[in-house]
């Protein structure tokens, strides 16, 4: 099972929404890198309150934040206009660049950084290989494009050995 272990998050939660970021920014994490679509809100969609409060709190606790996209700029750049973060689009995950890119851009280092993202093969991948701790989350709207829908097959198989190790 190696072969799949590159791809398994360090924690998987319902929702971006339930990271306790408050204790995180305790244990020194100073920098989240954020994917957007079905991570924080559905698939195209605006930033929603919920979306933009998380973000005003990041902010107050004391945070540097990314999105870190594979869209397009008009669509991360609208998502933008609302949360006020960084972003990069186009950013070409599971490859490296970006991520390392995103972390200089915030000021951290893999050891103060961490990602939110609902793809194995793309967010979490990445980040992993980038050396940064994985928050996976599961897709907040199951309306997807194909070629995600094709993933998440694939991604289930790597989740059940995910599951099973972790004896849950």
């Amino acid at each position: 099972m190696a072969l799949l272990e590159r791809f398994y998050p360090d924690e998987y939660l319902d929702s971006a929404y339930e990271i306790d970021f408050e204790m995180l920014y305790g244990q020194g994490y100073r920098g989240v890198i954020f994917d957007i679509d079905n991570t924080l809100v559905p698939h195209g969609a605006r930033a929603d309150k919920r979306s933009i409060e998380l973000f005003e709190r990041l902010r107050k606790i004391g945070y540097e934040s990314m999105l870190l996209s594979n869209n397009k700029e008009p669509r991360v750049k609208m998502f933008n206009d609302e949360v006020h973060s960084r972003y990069i689009y186009k950013a070409g995950k599971p490859m490296t660049g970006n991520y390392v890119k995103a972390m200089e851009l915030m000021g951290t280092t893999p050891a103060t950084t961490m990602f939110v993202g609902d793809q194995l093969f793309t967010d979490v991948w990445g980040a992993k290989k980038a050396g940064i701790r994985t928050w996976l989350v599961k897709p907040i709207h199951p309306k997807e494009e194909i070629q995600i829908v094709l993933k998440r097959r694939l991604e289930w198989i790597v989740l059940f050995f995910y599951r099973r190790s972790r004896g849950r």
